[in-house]
């Protein structure tokens, strides 16, 4: 008979490597899946954590009815960095430690970047698509290399992004809260106002966090402020580009294409963003490969193994929880 319930609603946790449902195992934990493929709504999970001693979740709604609705949470392990859609309070005033996995996923994601950058700026989706249907007819493309890269934010990802623009030969222009003329100089980036960035960047990517802040900082006033021929690229979070002003951009051709990852609603809900050929959608997939699900499949397991055993994860986001105890 199994110690411990753990609920993984992330959906690749464990699916291409067994050895983090191996290691919960190992200790006593039964770990039960989610029932769709698909992140879970605030209802959807309320019935489903009441009796479970951790949580591994993915981009699914843990809000405040979901963690007052569990009656024996002993963690919140949150497979991947964001934490929006966890109400960290609530689980701070349960006690109720919340932990993520950063440092996991962000050669993926920087990778994802000029892969989508690419595939815009050369329309590599629209051409393909042609061929498979038996043409053979030719988009008229612009090169990446010797271009202007502006980043917004300059964490793990941006940092990878930059490091790979060096062979692209891009001139890279780094927008975050914290100036550092040090790393200015060891990744060969200049750091600038945003308003800068967004007038003079050829291709723009998004990596900063989902706060109140940062809620539709690309809007229909930064879209005019952009070249006609700029790209933007969001691999960071949804709620950081206001879609309806990037529908009318790309519309009126105010700039050249873009591509998303993230949305603010996943599936897409405007059913106009899927007729634009100057956007490029894609399933979040910034994480999704080999070497990162494995790697977040093992910490999120190593983060609810340390909770359950009595121990802090050094990746709590509120350890504050543990000075109740």
């Amino acid at each position: 008979m199994s110690k411990y319930t753990v609920l993984a609603t992330a959906r690749s946790f464990g699916k291409n490597d067994p050895e983090a449902i191996r290691r919960l195992e190992a200790i006593g934990c039964t770990v039960l899946r989610s029932p769709v493929n698909r992140p879970l709504t605030s209802e959807e999970l309320i019935p489903l954590v009441a009796e479970v001693d951790a949580l591994i979740a993915g981009n699914d709604q843990v809000d405040a009815a979901v963690i007052e609705a569990s009656k024996k949470l002993k963690v919140i392990s949150r497979y991947g960095v964001g934490l929006d859609n966890i109400d960290i309070a609530t689980a701070t005033r349960m006690g109720i430690p919340v932990t993520n996995t950063p440092g996991t996923n962000e050669q993926s994601v920087a990778d994802l970047v000029f892969g989508l950058m690419l595939s815009v700026a050369r329309q590599i989706p629209q051409v393909s698509a042609i061929v498979h249907a038996g043409g053979w007819d030719r988009y008229l493309g612009t090169e990446v290399w010797g271009k202007t890269l502006g980043v917004i934010g300059f964490g793990k990802i941006g940092k990878g992004v930059a490091r790979r623009a060096l062979g692209f030969n891009l001139k890279v222009l780094v927008n975050d809260i914290y100036v550092d003329e040090n790393l200015a100089s060891e990744y060969g980036v200049d750091f600038v106002s945003r308003e800068q960035l967004i007038k003079e960047a050829d291709f723009i990517t998004l990596h900063a966090p989902s706060t109140p802040e940062t809620k539709h900082m690309i809007g229909e006033e930064q879209f005019l402020l952009m070249k006609k021929s700029a790209i933007l690229i969001n691999t960071a979070r949804g709620s950081l580009v206001q879609e309806e002003a990037l529908i009318k951009a790309l519309k009126n051709n105010e700039i050249a294409g873009a591509a998303l990852d993230v949305l603010e609603n996943e599936p897409p809900n405007k059913p106009e963003m899927l007729t634009l050929d100057n956007l490029l959608i894609t399933s979040h997939i910034g994480g999704y490969t080999h070497e990162a699900t494995n790697a977040m499949s093992i910490l999120a397991a190593e983060n609810v193994i340390k909770a359950i055993t009595g121990q802090r994860s050094q990746f709590t986001i509120n350890p504050e929880v543990f000075d109740k105890k």
